[in-house]
């Protein structure tokens, strides 16, 4: 299952996102990971949730990006949930059919690995792809 949470930059996203993830914590029987493009946050995320900062390994193209989650999954079977903050921030080249190509890997990931997802991305959502929309909420 993939939720995405979109919209203009300064929307409340990231702080949304934390939140969940701090609450799932909770209700979870497994790991969290949120991947995000630096530490910022790092201070308002549990400490039982696992942050990767993604400035440390470069990412220029969607593919390279699902590579980099089947390699966390691959690592740690128990993690049943990825927060993703900020997509676009994160894969330095995204155009929209990518958008769509990286949806359908992780849907792929979550349906094979039994992982949920929750990803923010700075977008209007108008100017989305059709089977992208489907996944906002």
């Amino acid at each position: 299952m993939i939720k995405l949470l979109a919209g203009p930059r300064g929307g409340g996203k990231t702080r949304k996102l934390i939140e969940l993830a701090n609450e799932h914590l909770a209700t979870t029987d497994g790991y969290i990971v949120y991947v995000d493009d630096c530490k910022r946050n790092m201070h308002e995320i549990h400490r039982s949730i696992r942050l990767v900062d993604t400035s440390e390994y470069p990412l220029s193209n969607y593919r390279e990006f699902v590579a980099f989650v089947y390699g966390m999954v691959s690592q740690n079977a128990d993690i049943k949930e990825i927060f993703i903050d900020g997509l676009c921030g994160i894969i330095e080249d995204l155009p929209n059919d990518d958008l769509s190509c990286v949806m359908a890997a992780l849907s792929k990931v979550s349906e094979v690995e039994e992982v949920e997802f929750f990803i923010t991305l700075n977008s209007d959502i108008e100017t989305l792809p059709q089977d992208v929309k489907v996944l906002v909420v």
